[in-house]
């Protein structure tokens, strides 16, 4: 089976869907999530930097076509102090 590769929003790396966070705009209703959910989607790494500067580009927001609530982003720093706890900004 072919490998799926996705790729940053914020660095552009390019990587398996494994090693991203995915984030998602659900069809039909337009509720912007965490991993689950069909429609359209975007993949951040989970890294401070990216994190910073997909939230002060509103790069998540301009890929999903949506705006982001504040309390996703809120998420996912959460989810990368756990993730990483020598690495927090």
């Amino acid at each position: 089976m072919k490998p799926n590769y996705r790729r940053c929003i914020s660095c552009r790396k390019v990587g398996l869907r494994e090693d991203f966070w995915r984030i998602v705009r659900v069809f039909p209703s337009g509720k912007v999530q965490l991993d689950q959910g069909m429609g359209r989607s975007a993949y951040i790494c989970p890294q401070a930097g990216c994190l910073q500067a997909a939230q002060k580009k509103n790069r998540l927001g301009r890929s999903l076509h949506a705006s982001v609530p504040e309390t996703l982003y809120q998420t996912l720093w959460q989810r990368l102090a756990q993730s990483n706890p020598q690495n927090q900004v």
